[in-house]
């Protein structure tokens, strides 16, 4: 319709630039982006609260966050709801549950924070947030995203996964393959040169070929 107003539409955060800041207030009461640096943050969206997906992930974040603290890495939650809903929400999950969350979950009812990382998906739906999640590393800047539809929970354990790779790769310089775990072999950049894949193959690695070879990790 000619005077119909255009639909609002999010941004889009890119990998390896600064995520984008944001102060919001929690169950824990204010947070900014700047509380986390120097840590690995996890930030997540569910769509809603009191929804049985989304309580089946906040459970398992939960039973999993002594893991995430050992990796130095903190979770923060977010949805459109208003934090009594939040509170009311965990509350139920640890009467009903028997599972304590022990991180704090953004209020977002002006959809500042879900806008400024591309939360809404207009296709799924126009006020409510897909299940994102942005992988942030200590220095702040934005590592990894995620995104999952309404109707099908996330995998937790890959989330811990993907943090080990994701420090693995800063520490060692390499790459990781599909599906790695701690203690696996991880991948060596492959060479820029002529000469250099010349020499590839008398350096010491697991080769299969000068572009593909691996290396075992030393343990610290």
């Amino acid at each position: 319709m000619e005077n119909e107003k255009p639909l609002e539409t999010s941004q889009t955060p890119r990998l390896n630039e600064p995520a984008p800041s944001f102060k919001a207030n929690t169950t824990h009461g204010p947070k900014s982006l700047e509380d986390y640096r120097g840590k690995w943050l996890v930030l997540f969206s569910h769509p809603a609260d009191f929804t049985p997906v989304c309580t089946t992930e906040f459970i398992g974040f939960a039973k999993h966050y002594a893991e995430f603290q050992k990796l130095d890495c903190e979770l923060l939650g977010l949805s459109i709801d208003s934090n009594s809903a939040h509170i009311a929400w965990i509350r139920n999950i640890k009467e009903k549950f028997g599972v304590e969350i022990p991180f704090p979950i953004i209020e977002d009812l002006s959809m500042d924070v879900a806008h400024t990382y591309g939360m809404i998906h207009p296709g799924a739906g126009d006020t409510s947030t897909v299940r994102s999640a942005f992988f942030i590393d200590p220095d702040g800047l934005l590592r990894a995203m995620i995104y999952y539809p309404m109707t099908n929970g996330r995998s937790i354990p890959e989330f811990l996964r993907l943090i080990e790779a994701l420090q693995a790769t800063d520490q060692h310089a390499c790459a990781t393959p599909e599906g790695w775990k701690p203690g696996d072999p991880v991948l060596v950049p492959p060479p820029a040169t002529a000469d250099g894949a010349d020499k590839r193959v008398e350096e010491g690695y697991e080769c299969t070929d000068w572009y593909f070879c691996t290396k075992p990790l030393k343990k610290d």
